[in-house]
């Protein structure tokens, strides 16, 4: 089983007491590399891209080892966010507020700390993602204290079908209070609309708080 050990740092300088800092989560068969570009079109925020642990059967990376990468078991999942956690918990410090961009399978990723330490997030973005199919310990905290969250995805995306588009917007009603944008003419994919929504979400975030 691999470890999360590689990553990009957005900022080389000690953050300010309280200072939140966003985690971008890359998706399957990408790395660390992947998001960082995304920051041209965002708020300046310390950032860190972390590489997922384990090899992926197309190239790059995954978060979980599984024969199909958007249907994780709990076992995997559980273990994933698992190393995740322990990645965090030496790279930033536990009063750091943490915003989560996560794409695709990393947008799973994002739910999944959002999930199981609620009270470390300040904002969560998810694009083209999905969520796992079960309860988690901190669902019930997200139940009442209905946190932020951006999700977008493109109507032509081929990669997260209808049933796994619904399972997540059902969550996000019962859980959060969250923005949900779709995209006409974008596949499994990014564009510059969707990050002028997330900038425009980030910049309220970062002046409001949760």
């Amino acid at each position: 089983m691999g470890q999360i050990t590689n990553h990009v740092a957005g900022n080389q300088q000690p953050l300010e007491p309280g200072e939140p800092v966003l985690l971008l989560l890359h998706g399957y068969g990408a790395d660390e590399r992947d998001l960082p570009g995304v920051m041209s079109f965002l708020p300046s925020i310390p950032w860190f891209s972390p590489r997922a642990p384990e090899s992926s059967s197309v190239g790059g990376f995954s978060w979980y080892t599984v024969e199909n990468p958007i249907e994780p078991d709990a076992k995997a999942i559980a273990e994933a966010t698992k190393k995740l956690w322990a990645w965090i918990d030496a790279n930033i410090s536990g009063d750091t507020p943490l915003i989560v961009l996560g794409f695709s399978q990393g947008g799973l990723m994002a739910t999944q700390l959002l999930r199981t330490r609620p009270e470390r997030i300040l904002g969560t973005v998810i694009l083209a993602g999905f969520i796992f199919d079960g309860a988690l310990e901190g669902d019930s905290i997200l139940g009442e204290t209905k946190p932020k969250v951006f999700y977008g995805r493109g109507l032509q995306d081929q990669m997260i079908d209808q049933s796994r588009v619904s399972k997540l917007n059902a969550w996000l009603q019962q859980h959060t209070r969250s923005v949900i944008r779709k995209y006409d003419a974008l596949g499994h994919s990014i564009d510059e609309r969707v990050l002028a929504d997330v900038s425009d979400f980030l910049e309220s975030l970062l002046v409001d708080g949760r």
